[in-house]
């Protein structure tokens, strides 16, 4: 199951839509700040009104956040590329997908797909300023939200990754070198640049009595240089998994346990032996898979009671991998469904399966930290 993270609050599209823990806070920070904003700009509004109007303009501005993202998710689909999620947090929103484009283009225009949204919505607001005059409600928040919209539209096209505008940069540079590694690498570069940028922009607004401002920029700053250098992170697992497969990484030897025997008594062999996952048999016969997680999911003063097999996985819902699988898919797999292991399942020209080994998430990462230590020349030898 392919899982987002926070509070699951729809799905559109097919698209699961989540609310970080963090959105919370910032939902009622932007109330507050829209609210006040209101108050100073419009006097003679009662409190209620500049309240109500604060909660319904955070709720469209987080409504064009969720368009924005709807947008990639939308372009990501025409390629066959699947949205696993959206998810609404601190700094506005994240739509994941299930693999990297295959190609510059897509790349392209996957990413140019949410500021042109933005601009979109910011026209649009635009159109109802013209309609609505701003001492009324609907006037004032059509302003606010074309003006953020468009600031949306246009910070999102800074070319640092993970942005917008970073992620076009990369296309650019992607199309021009033919390298996605090099392309990927130029963009976590650019994008610690601007995040430098925007962190020494902070401390400057502070230094000179903007605090709050300054700690705001400074603070995404922060984040966005923490995920440039994890884009560029993740280049290195690519290229140090490249080539390799499941067979290159698994271990031959398949720890089984009874279906029988009782939860203390597995728990008791995960104390002796270490090991955090069994394929579990009934008689000769492959039934399911048993493992720590399962385990605990077992109140402990009911494990005396309970059998390995009633808290197994069943055969049917077992996730698996072949021998020949690449490394790298195996990995996005694994943190995709967040499992720690998967049973490596070999299939015989008659149609027979048989289980053939176990690989990790540790293992693979055990291969990255290796290859990353020995250097590529090492590695090629």
């Amino acid at each position: 199951m392919n899982r987002g993270s926070g509070l699951r609050i729809g799905k559109i599209l097919g698209i699961p839509i989540y609310l970080h823990s963090t959105w919370i806070f910032i939902f009622a920070a932007f109330t507050y700040i829209i609210a006040m904003q209101f108050k100073e700009q419009h006097p003679a509004w009662s409190d209620t009104q500049h309240w109500v109007v604060g909660v319904l303009t955070s709720l469209l501005f987080f409504a064009s956040v969720v368009f924005h993202e709807l947008s990639h998710s939308v372009v990501a689909q025409h390629y066959k590329i699947r949205v696993l999620s959206i998810t609404l947090f601190l700094f506005g929103g994240l739509a994941r997908i299930e693999r990297d484009p295959s190609k510059a283009i897509q790349e392209f225009n996957i990413a140019i797909a949410g500021p042109l949204a933005s601009g979109f919505l910011a026209a649009c607001f635009f159109g109802l300023t013209k309609l609505f005059p701003f001492d009324q409600s609907v006037g004032a928040m059509a302003l606010w939200l074309c003006q953020t919209n468009a600031a949306l539209a246009v910070f999102n096209l800074l070319p640092g990754f993970p942005l917008d505008g970073g992620r076009i940069f990369r296309a650019i540079v992607w199309g021009a070198t033919k390298s996605f590694e090099k392309a990927t690498r130029a963009a976590g570069s650019s994008g610690k640049i601007i995040a430098y940028a925007l962190i020494v922009g902070g401390a400057w607004e502070v230094f000179h009595g903007y605090v709050q401002s300054g700690l705001w920029t400074a603070f995404i700053g922060w984040f966005l240089l923490n995920a440039a250098q994890e884009s560029v992170a993740q280049v290195a697992i690519r290229a140090n998994l490249a080539g390799l497969s499941a067979a290159d990484v698994m271990s031959p030897e398949v720890p089984t346990v009874d279906g029988h025997i009782t939860l203390e008594d597995y728990g008791a062999e995960v104390l002796r032996t270490g090991r955090r996952c069994h394929i579990v048999l009934m008689g000769d016969r492959l039934s399911g898979l048993m493992n720590v997680h399962s385990l605990n999911s077992v109140p402990r003063e009911e494990w005396a009671h309970n059998s390995v097999q009633s808290a197994m996985i069943p055969r049917e819902k077992i996730l698996w991998t072949s021998p020949d699988e690449p490394l790298l898919r195996l990995l996005e797999r694994l943190l995709t469904t967040d499992i720690n292991q998967m049973p490596v399942v070999s299939s015989s020209g008659e149609g027979d399966s048989h289980v053939v080994g176990m690989v990790t998430r540790d293992s693979i990462l055990r291969v990255v930290q290796t290859r990353t230590e020995l250097g590529p020349l090492a590695a090629e030898k």
